[in-house]
């Protein structure tokens, strides 16, 4: 179980760690030091050992890090060591290419059902993933426990889409609409704003710009 004392920044370099130990085990490579990790992350090794040591001791001075060991406990402190259930709401061309991606790339995760309010669209599959209406979220939630949702509807439909996920047990929202949601202190939101990614980037641009 993850330390829940350990910072949101820890976190979320973890699935980071994953993804390099990953590459590491395909390519047959057994031990791997906190100074090569931190060659192929960017992170200091400093801050590699930093992250690691909120849930334990897993490395051998001297020697380093086995890779599928320390793979499997990165996976069991974010609770990827099995595969969580997860539904998309909203069949629109980013919640399509979101579900696909996590189909197809995503070994972590288990797309259960896409849901959307469009007639035409419901009763059709993405990759073998039943498109439903929303009506459906009720009994997908409670049969596959279904704990995150990523919700990728217009922002003037996001509060409505919202209240069904949260009334039916789903506690954690990947929200790529520009809406601000009002959900309850317990519910986790973590909100990505494409356009303002974007847009914060197009900064660097204009400097190169400057300085050409």
């Amino acid at each position: 179980m993850p330390d829940r004392d350990a910072p949101k920044s820890v976190i979320r370099r973890l699935p980071v760690y994953v993804r390099i130990l990953d590459n590491m085990i395909r390519n047959d490579i057994e031990i791997i030091s906190s100074r090569e990790l931190s060659e192929v992350t960017g992170f200091t090794a400093e801050q590699i050992r930093k992250d690691l040591a909120y849930f334990g001791a897993f490395g051998t001075r001297g020697t380093g890090y086995n890779t599928s060991v320390l793979r499997e406990k990165i996976l069991e402190i974010i609770g990827l060591n099995e595969q969580t259930n997860i539904i998309v709401v909203g069949s629109g061309h980013l919640g399509i290419a979101l579900a696909r991606h996590n189909i197809r790339k995503n070994p972590y995760v288990n797309v259960v059902a896409i849901f959307d309010i469009d007639p035409e669209i419901i009763g059709g599959e993405i990759l073998g993933v039943e498109i439903m209406p929303l009506s459906r979220l009720p009994e997908v939630a409670a049969e596959y426990r279904v704990k995150v949702a990523i919700l990728t509807v217009p922002a003037t439909h996001a509060q409505n889409a919202v209240e069904p996920i949260i009334k039916n047990g789903i506690n954690v929202i990947f929200n790529l609409t520009t809406a601000k949601l009002e959900v309850p202190e317990h519910i986790h939101v973590h909100n990505v704003d494409l356009s303002i990614e974007l847009q914060s980037l197009i900064y660097y641009a204009t400097q190169e710009k400057e300085e050409a």
